[in-house]
């Protein structure tokens, strides 16, 4: 279904290109690159980035099956990481050519199982490590059990070992992520003795390839700063904006003092005011943390404050003093900057912010 929403999501994708870049010349020539695309491609569009970044990368990562088939049936042919699948989904990831983290004994066991029903050959799997983040991941203790499981079956073959750092953005945090890398180290090293060959290893996220050059190991995940954030103001403004979020105005009023504004009467005028009616919501990702006065938008350059709570599909500012008419742009952000500022007043983070975009929300790409 076409989609003819007046509300824009606009993706450059020569702004990904140059972030891809400006991590690559980060590396060592043989180090290799994985692109994050999960979750709409952290809230853009998964697709369209990875139909421009291919041929510069070596791997991309999904969280879930169903985001690796897409790629595959949008005609992406480069190797795909799935971090979180199901052992419902094993089959599928088969079917697709993606490649499974195996990250407990129970997964590993299943999806053995299934390449061995199936008299497949070396198919690639990943290893993953719990090294502090508590998340996903075997215990470094448990090596000696899974390479033994994996040495008996030539169904298989572990394309590489991984882990993820908790902390990598925090340098209050640096002896934390030391040891990370330190018990990485180590259980590679045992790893690859124990297994009888040498798996890729990465560890690196988007700031742990800024902070931590020398656990750039094999390979390094890109993910947020692909799309333009450092997890640093320094590094975020070394690179470029990739999504910009605009709308129109729908309607205007002018607001008499003593009267209210949107549901549950949460704007009370105590003067005349104009107000501009603009046709996103909570719906689309505009949390309601950012009525009554916390989030603006930008209108021919001027900030108009978001006034009454955030309606599913629509928020009303002020725009008493902005020279306006109904239609015009509205701006709600263009910059990385205003991102950031979004996420501190509203006590969050700039991957929530982006990766709530609603998928209602038209895409525009700019190339």
């Amino acid at each position: 279904m076409k989609n003819h929403s007046v509300t824009t999501l606009q993706i450059d994708l020569k702004a990904a290109n140059f972030n891809l870049n400006y991590f690559k010349e980060k590396l060592k020539e043989n180090t290799k690159i994985l692109v994050v695309v999960k979750a709409f491609g952290y809230g853009s569009d998964a697709i369209e980035i990875a139909k421009s970044v291919h041929k510069s990368v070596d791997y991309f990562a999904v969280a879930y099956t169903d985001e690796g088939i897409a790629l595959r049936e949008a005609g992406i042919n480069t190797p795909i990481l799935v971090l979180h699948p199901q052992i419902s989904n094993l089959e599928l990831i088969i079917k697709n050519c993606l490649e499974p983290n195996l990250y407990s004994f129970g997964i590993l066991k299943a999806f053995i199982s299934i390449t061995d029903s199936q008299k497949l050959t070396d198919y690639p799997v990943h290893i993953k490590f719990n090294t502090g983040l508590n998340r996903l991941g075997f215990k470094p203790d448990e090596v000696s059990i899974i390479t033994k499981i994996i040495s008996e079956h030539n169904s298989v073959k572990v394309a590489s070992i991984f882990s993820h750092l908790a902390a990598s953005e925090d340098k209050n945090e640096r002896n934390f992520s030391l040891s990370q890398i330190a018990l990485f180290e180590k259980i590679t090293v045992d790893f690859k003795q124990k297994i009888g060959y040498k798996p890729q290893l990465h560890l690196c996220n988007t700031s742990g390839i800024l902070n931590y050059p020398q656990a750039h190991f094999d390979m390094v995940r890109l993910g947020i700063g692909l799309y333009g954030f450092g997890n640093d103001e320094n590094e975020t403004s070394n690179l470029k904006n990739v999504i910009s979020l605009k709308s129109i105005i729908s309607q205007i009023h002018t607001i008499k003092k003593g009267e209210s504004i949107g549901y549950n009467r949460a704007f009370i005028a105590d003067k005349e005011v104009k107000t501009a009616t603009i046709p996103i919501g909570h719906a689309d990702g505009i949390n309601r943390k950012f009525g009554n006065g916390i989030g603006y938008v930008s209108i021919n350059n001027q900030k108009a404050v978001i006034i009454g709570n955030v309606c599913m599909d629509m928020i009303m500012v002020d725009i008493s003093g902005i020279d306006c008419n109904e239609g015009d742009e509205v701006v709600i952000f263009d910059n990385q900057q205003t991102v950031e500022k979004f996420a501190k007043d509203t006590n969050t983070i700039s991957y929530e912010l982006i990766t709530a975009i609603s998928q209602r929300i038209k895409r525009e790409i700019l190339i």
